[in-house]
């Protein structure tokens, strides 16, 4: 399983891509989405993103190199609850949130792949994929917590 390790990373690059390239549109459907989105500027999303695809890449190369299961496990989670995010927020706001394609039809079946992959080979204790879907899984809380504190 060559790709595997490095599916993560070419999953965020499409994902980002179709947030902000094509269709594009996150920003200001978030905008219309969250009364209060003043947190989501260029330099938090670009730091987001760019923090996002050097997790990517460095477990990659660490699950590459014989280690680094937990840590791609944690990043397959991360993205698999954003793709369910994208998917709820359109749902709620009726209107399409740009990062559900990719969120759904990448993030959601590669983290369930990955998951069962590595259970199955032995690299992962059913203990190890626990604690990487809740650390991965727990994203979308902590972002709801930063985007709902008070700023400073």
């Amino acid at each position: 399983m060559d790709w595997l390790p490095w599916a993560p990373l070419g999953a965020v690059i499409l994902h980002i891509f179709e947030e902000f390239v094509y269709p594009g549109g996150f920003v200001a459907w978030y905008r219309r989405y969250r009364v209060d989105a003043s947190r989501i500027t260029t330099r938090f999303l670009v730091i987001i993103n760019a923090a996002l695809l050097i997790a990517c890449w460095d477990s990659a190369y660490l699950v590459r190199q014989g280690a680094g299961v937990l840590y791609w496990l944690i990043i397959a989670a991360l993205t698999f609850s954003n793709g369910c995010w994208h998917a709820w927020a359109s749902f709620k706001s009726r209107e399409y949130s740009p990062g559900t394609i990719t969120g759904r039809a990448i993030y959601v079946p590669l983290a369930v792949y990955g998951f069962n992959h590595f259970l199955r080979s032995g690299a992962a204790s059913m203990t190890t994929a626990l604690i990487a879907a809740a650390i991965g899984g727990s994203y979308q809380f902590w972002s709801a917590l930063f985007h709902r504190a008070p700023r400073r």
